[in-house]
């Protein structure tokens, strides 16, 4: 194990049993939503996870190392100020001792050091719409590092038909869980298929086995939004003409930030909402899985 990963002892001792263990971002604290929500929405992933017997495992950068187990206090001094640290970025975030927020790509990365096979989120990165060429760093860890983010689909602020394009040509498959269509983070119909649907945990996990077994990498489960935001494709087209010509690691914060003041706060109170449903399905996902693998264990 690198010496730049610190697991906690909580979830190294959980990994060790095969208990079932679920990683949580912390870019969501740190960029993605306002306070108080930002930390609604990540104490609120831990607790969901341990209600359903599994351990939650929250991934950031502080004091030089990638900490794996994050307590409430250390989520805190991430929410209080850091920095947006991507899978590229992990190296010199360590080594100039900044404090980090990972993004979904940081954290699976992360996640797959440690052991751990299961991460939950709101929404991964994509295409952006209108700018083909910025895709987000998601998509390309999900080609190469397996495991299963759980989320609500790509975020609808994207050009989410581009980016299931992209994951399939990655070969990153997109299970619809106990749905036929790509949820659109605050929709839960994008119009766009899934690559296959699984029922319930149970068959979420054995589908998981067996694409890893066959030698899939990351995949994605995604899960329908347990509301809907009214208006959510008209609020996006708003705040796109408002948020200007914003590039880079920027727009996703502005185009977010934009839907929250359009939508009067419904965004930030669903967006809690949804982050933690994912957590909890991606629990019960990790504790199923134990037993469903065993017939694709080598």
């Amino acid at each position: 194990m690198s010496d730049f990963l610190q697991v906690s002892t909580e979830v190294a001792e959980a990994l060790e049993r095969g208990r079932p263990v679920v990683a949580l971002e912390t870019s969501i604290v740190g960029q993605g939503l306002p306070a108080p929500h930002s930390l609604q929405a990540a104490l609120g992933c831990v607790a969901v996870i341990r209600d359903e017997g599994a351990v939650p495992a929250t991934i950031g950068v502080l004091d030089g190392c990638v900490r794996v187990g994050l307590t409430r206090a250390d989520i805190e001094r991430i929410a209080a100020g850091s920095e947006k640290v991507s899978s590229r970025d992990l190296g010199p975030a360590l080594v100039h001792q900044k404090a980090g927020a990972t993004t979904v790509a940081a954290t699976m990365r992360a996640a797959w050091m440690a052991g751990i096979r299961f991460m939950a989120t709101g929404g991964i990165g994509g295409v952006h719409r209108g700018h083909p060429e910025d895709q987000s760093a998601d998509l390309q860890e999900l080609a190469i590092t397996p495991v299963a983010v759980f989320c609500a689909g790509p975020k609808i602020i994207l050009d989410i038909g581009l980016t299931l394009e992209r994951l399939e040509s990655l070969g990153v498959p997109v299970l619809g869980f106990d749905c036929d269509e790509v949820p659109a983070f605050y929709l839960s119909s994008s119009g766009h298929p899934v690559s296959a649907r699984v029922a319930d945990a149970v068959d979420a996990a054995r589908v998981l086995a067996a694409s890893w077994a066959t030698g899939t990498r990351g995949i994605v489960v995604a899960v329908p939004p347990p509301a809907e935001l009214e208006g959510a494709d008209d609020l996006v087209s708003q705040a796109i003409a408002r948020a200007g010509e914003i590039e880079g690691a920027g727009v996703t914060p502005r185009l977010l930030a934009m839907m929250a003041e359009l939508s009067d706060g419904r965004s930030l109170d669903l967006n809690v909402q949804v982050v933690t449903n994912n957590a909890r399905t991606a629990a019960r996902v990790a504790r199923a899985y134990p037993e469903e693998s065993r017939n694709w264990t080598r």
